[in-house]
Formats: C-alpha cells, structure tokens, sequence
C-alpha cells in the first residue's frame, strides 16, 4: 500500500469507506486522535471524510479503524505526485458476497442450526454449535467493539447488543441469539447502504467533471490530466464533450448545459470572453479556454466542498438528537436492569424476566433514532445543490423553513440589474426605426449606461447603426449629447439640456415625460433644433420570475416581503407595484440595511435577506438566513451568504423553502416513528410478550423506514408539484 504520509503540522482530507454509524465515525476519530504524529482530527460522517491535522500513514489511518475494516483513500494526491485523484467508482470495488462474507456464512449456519434444531432437537450439540457458530462468525467485529465499549462503561447500542446476545446465550437461548445478531447485521448494511446512496447525491458531482483535456502547451496539443493543468494553459473542447477546467473563452461559438452547476435547464451561448465552469458540456461548437482556476479551485471543487462541510453542520434537530441519545441510552440500561431484577423478585420467574430484561436491551438500541435527522439533512442538501441551491448548513436548511419576513435588493436581483429600454414614444410622423438607428449610432460614442441601453435596443432590433455616420459628436457633461447624422443634428439627453438649447417643450412632450418618470423610468429626449421628434424611457428591467416568486412566498406563508434599495422613492414604488411587494424602503445606505434587517428579525424572529452578496454582505451575514443571488463562480457570494443560489434564478426560492419545510416535517415523522416503536415494543414487556427477534426486528424496520423516509428529500423537484 502507498505510504501516504504529509508533511508534519499539514492538513490532509481523506475519504473513508465502511462507516455503518454516527458512533463508528466518533469511535475512528477519537483512535486517529491516539496516534503518534497526529495532532488534531475530525470525521465528517455525513460526507464519510476524515481531515487530519499532522502526521498519518494510510496503514496507520487503517489500523485506527480496523475495528470497522475502514477503507481509507486520500481526498486528493500531492501536486506533483503522478497519481490521479481517486473517483467515487473505486470505492465499493468489492463484490457483494465478499464485502457481506461474515454476514453470510452466518446466515448458512443458522439455517443449518434450525434444519438441526428440528431434526436432531433443540439441545443438540451439533444445533447449539451451529448457533454458536452464527454468532461468533456474524457477531465477531460487533462483539470486539462491544466488549471494549463495556470494559470503558461506553454505552453505545453495540454495548447494549453485546450484552443481550451474552445474555441469551448464557440463559440458552441460542437460536434468539443467533437471529439478533444477522438480523443487526442486516440492520447496519441497510443504514450504510443508505446513508452511501445519500452522499452519492453529491459526492458524484466529483465524477462530472472529466480527469483529462486536450491542452495546447507551447504550440504543441497533448491530453494531460486535469492535475497537471496550470493556470494561463489552454484547452480545446469539442462538440459534444465536458469541459474540464474553469476558464475564459477565447475561441470559439457554441452553447453550454451549465446544469451541473447552476440548475439552469437551458444551454447557455458563449462566445469569446465569457466565463465556463468544469463539470459543464459542450454543445455544437468548439471552444478554445484559458484556464483560470486550479483543478482544486473550479467553481464545482467550492461547490462540493461546501456541500460537505454543510453536512457535516449539525442542524439544531440533530443536536437535540445527539443529546438525548446520550441520556436515552443509560435510560434504557437502567429499564432492562429492572426487568430482569425486581419482576422476579416477586414471582420467581427469573429466566422469563432476564429474558424480557434482555429484549428490552435490544429493543433500547437507537439505532433509527440517531439516523433519523442525518440522512435527511444529507438528502436534502444533496438534492439542493443539484438543482443549484447551495445550503451551507443544516442549521439554514431548517431555517429557511420557519421564516416569516424575507427582504429583497432591487438592482440585480429583483430586477436584472442592467438598464433596457422599455419605451419609445414618437411625436408626429417620423420613423421609429429610422430615428433609433440614428440616435444609436450617436450612443455608440458614448459611455453612459443609458447609452448602452439604447445600444443594445438597437443591436436587438438588428438595427444598422455601426453602419451609419455619425459626424461632430459632443457631450454636454450631465445633460446629454449631440452630433449629426444623415445631414441632420440631433439633441439626445434631458428635459433640461433642450431648455438650456431654447427649445421649449408642449404640454404633450411635458405630460409624456411625467407619466413615463411616475413608473420608475430614466427619460430622455430626441430631437433636432427646432422640435423634438420622440421620447426615450429605459429603466433596469424586472426580472420576468420576480413577480411569481413573490405571489409564490405569500402563498408559503410569508408574511412580509420587502424591498430594500438606494434608488429613489419614485423608482422604488413602480417597481415594487409592478412585484406586488408588500413595503418598500428607498435611498438606504448599506448600514441602515442592516439596521432594518435587525429590526424584522426582533418583530418576526426569523427574517432572510436577498442580495448580490457584494453591497448586500453586512445585511446578509446578519440575516437569520443570507441568501446570495449568482453564486456560480462568485467568490462573495459563496463566502459571504448562508445560501446561494447558482444560477442568479429567484425561481429557486420558493423550491428551497418547500425543500425545508418538507425536511422539517421528514425529520419530526422520522423522531417521532424511532420513539414511538420503540414505546410500543417496550409496553409488550408488561404481559411479557417481548421477544428478542421482535426487539430486533423493530429496530431494523424503524431504522429502514426512517432511512427511505428521509432519502424521499433526494426527489424533491424545483418545480411545483
């Protein structure tokens, strides 16, 4: 085996294979803890990681959990080291007959103990061999945790099935014993079975992106693994392939599925000068990229890594599950010592009573519980992020859920942030299209963004402005521009430069002007020097999800939504009309944002903002829940939010509300089933009907039914269902 040592005081991630439990994962880590050279280690059961802090070997890693047969592999090779990272494919390499041997041959003996038991009797040496032989075989790495957990007084529900196996064997219960111990086998593959398909959700964004590209190095093109790729190198991509770095396009035409990433159910078109992300495919065109990022450093290597990290984020319900697993087990120590000890006392029975004494052990073991919240969390975040909503805990998870009052910025997320033009009111007879061509061709020269609104207006309309002419240009600082076109000068700005020129403005042009700047619009003027031909409205346009998604919060339950913005009241108010936004706020600064995001958060307790993750940071990280608009490729975003939505799509909010809301409603069903068996399986102890195969068989269809129960969350749509 590869000695995979860092150097001393480094940080080192490694994927870990074989966790069958919460417990398993905090025994591994308080053992790698123990070593020598290791100064610091956390697992991640929910990511099924280990980081080290120190000095480690794989062997030594291994041996720490050897009482689990872990399989650990390094997150990522050293730099420089020729290995390729590992892919989620080569873990679970092993055949099912080999990974589940144990489990059976154990099963084998068994049957052959009940042929025995019904043939030969049921204290034959060859039936009590048999079952001996099941319990040893199928029993053995569950026995060797149990015994070392019961010598350090560790009552986990390995201990409490160590002892009621003993038990049954010490009062001749073989077959029972036997049963117990397949059945808990079962049991633990199932939960690791589910717990494995949860962390697929996310960990297989890993295999997403491709291991190789074709790279143009020094004039020559060779395929090369994506670890030996440097910033600055370029990689050609084909039709049809997956892009393998984050990068610039700076060849090329196509379109892109950036769904991975984003959510985004549309291609996308690139051209030169646009940004692409690894893990996304190609569409018909070829593209040539310059890389910009790290295969460690792609926006996909961040996505995941948060992912994780957030799994690993105890949720306030996994905590409160922590706690009373702690206090719940010794609990349940205490109700088995009972059983066996007083009931006897009165009527003699003592076989009986140890017997129900030792089914309440079993039945005790938490096992469903302490999956309940875990698994759900895990599916939920994975699902989430799949559909490009990235939770950067369970903590946000749920309190996304329980929120009241959400406020919005205007400039880029509610509306697209980018001025458009929205009207073009013509005064007498003149050509529409003939007097926008002529005014782009003067806005071209110029660097306004009203300017560039009208551009773009043109450039839509295929209109023929860089075409056409534009002679003696000129700025009039703050009021407009002039120049002439066709033989003919034309005045473009405000009410105000037209005035100052002497040309005075109707009651139509001054009726116009106010209707269009009482919807929130920016107004300028066309004209010549002796009459103006047109007016132009732009304005930065609504986003066309912004309206459904606010109806949408307030069919949620949403009690207040609300704009926040620096714009001007007039602006705010038309937009907000246009919403249906309950309040609005205007001409805030960046502080009293978050002075007013603290004043929702003491009247409804829970309030969320939504912004760019830039201006919007301090409201942001002081809202119950920050959520950031566009985290695709955005450092600040990222870091800055609670939650991020990838693909700048406001739709995805009401999905990440409904996603919590059914988590939080998942994870009470699942608590409330794990204790509600296990109280009723308790209760049959009093006419003493408690078996130790029904303890057992409770236990693993509480944990299986809370385990598919919460693996639901993985299907949750984005869309309405």
């Amino acid at each position: 085996m590869t000695d995979f040592r860092q150097p001393s005081g480094a940080k080192a991630v490694y994927r870990v294979e074989g966790f069958s439990c919460a417990n398993c994962a905090g025994k591994f880590e308080r053992n790698v803890k123990q070593l020598p050279g290791v100064r610091d280690a956390k697992v991640n059961f929910a990511a099924a990681k280990i980081t080290v802090i120190g000095q480690a070997t794989i062997e030594e890693l291994e041996k720490a959990g050897e009482f689990e047969k872990l399989k650990v592999i390094p997150e990522r090779p050293l730099r420089g080291s020729g290995e390729a990272a590992p892919t989620v494919q080569e873990f679970s390499q092993q055949p099912f007959y080999k990974r589940h041997a144990a489990l059976l041959v154990s099963a084998l003996f068994i049957v052959l103990g009940y042929v025995s038991f019904f043939t030969l009797g049921e204290r034959h040496l060859l039936t009590v061999t048999a079952y001996l032989l099941a319990i040893l075989i199928g029993g053995y790495s569950l026995f060797k945790t149990g015994l070392q957990n019961l010598l350090r007084l560790d009552f986990d529900m390995r201990t409490l099935m160590t002892v009621a196996i003993i038990g049954a064997a010490i009062i001749g219960e073989w077959a029972e014993g036997a049963v117990v111990v397949i059945l808990f086998a079962i049991s633990e593959a199932l939960e690791r079975y589910s717990m494995d398909r949860a962390r697929r959700s996310i960990r297989s964004l890993m295999d997403i992106a491709p291991k190789e590209a074709l790279v143009r190095r020094d004039g020559q093109e060779q395929v090369m693994r994506v670890e030996e790729i440097a910033a600055g190198d370029v990689i050609i991509v084909k039709p049809g392939e997956k892009i393998a770095m984050d990068g610039v396009v700076i060849g090329g035409h196509s379109t892109v599925d950036q769904a991975p990433i984003t959510g985004e159910s549309v291609p996308v078109e690139k051209a030169a000068g646009d940004e692409v992300y690894a893990g996304t495919l190609n569409g018909e065109g070829s593209l040539e990229i310059k890389v910009t990022k790290l295969v460690e450093d792609t926006t996909i290597a961040k996505i995941i890594h948060l992912v994780e990290e957030a799994q690993a984020e105890r949720a306030p319900a996994q905590a409160f599950v922590d706690r009373f697993a702690k206090v719940y087990t010794p609990i349940i120590m205490a109700i088995a010592a009972f059983v066996a000890v007083v009931p006897p006392l009165i009527d003699g029975r003592w076989e009986m009573w140890v017997y129900q004494g030792l089914s309440v052990l079993v039945v005790g073991c938490p096992c469903a519980l302490v999956i309940s919240t875990p698994i759900s969390i895990v599916s939920a975040i994975g699902n989430a992020a799949r559909h490009g909503v990235l939770f950067k805990g369970g903590i946000y998870l749920e309190e996304m859920g329980r929120l009241k009052a959400i406020a919005f910025d205007k400039t880029g997320t509610l509306t697209k942030g980018v001025p458009a033009v929205t009207d073009v009111v013509m005064f007498g007879d003149g050509d529409e299209r003939q007097l926008l061509t002529d005014v782009a061709a003067l806005e071209y020269r110029s660097q306004h963004p009203i300017a560039a609104a009208i551009v773009r207006e043109a450039e839509q309309q295929g209109l023929p402005y860089q075409e056409t002419e534009a002679l003696h240009f000129s700025s009039h600082t703050g009021l407009g521009i002039e120049g002439v076109v066709g033989g003919r000068r034309y005045l473009i700005g405000r009410v105000k430069l037209f005035r100052e020129m002497g040309i005075e403005l109707g009651e139509e042009h001054l009726a116009v002007v106010g209707k269009l700047q009482a919807e929130g619009k920016t107004v300028v003027l066309a004209g010549t020097n002796q009459r103006i031909l047109a007016a132009i409205a732009v304005a930065d346009e609504v986003r066309e999800s912004s309206q459904a998604v606010i109806r949408e919060l307030h069919q949620l339950g949403v009690d207040k939504t609300v704009m926040l913005t620096g714009d001007n009241p007039v602006t705010a108010q038309a937009i907000a009309g246009q919403l249906g936004v309950a309040e609005v706020r205007a001409e805030l600064m960046p502080q009293e944002k978050l002075e007013y995001i603290e004043q929702l958060k003491r009247e409804y307790q829970r309030a969320a903002m939504v912004g760019d993750g830039v201006n919007d940071a301090p409201a942001l990280a002081a809202a119950s829940v920050g959520i950031a608009m566009g985290g695709a490729g955005t450092d600040t975003a990222l870091e800055t939010a609670h939650v991020a939505l990838m693909a700048d799509d406001l739709s995805k909010l009401p999905f990440a509300i409904r996603l919590s809301r059914r988590t939080l409603r998942i994870i009470k069903q699942n608590i409330s089933f794990s204790l509600g068996i296990k109280l009723l399986a308790l209760l049959l102890v009093i006419p003493g009907w408690l078996t130790l195969w029904i303890a057992i068989a409770s236990d693993m269809g509480a944990a299986l039914l809370v385990a598919l129960n919460g693996m639901r969350l993985m299907k949750v749509r984005a869309e309405r269902e």
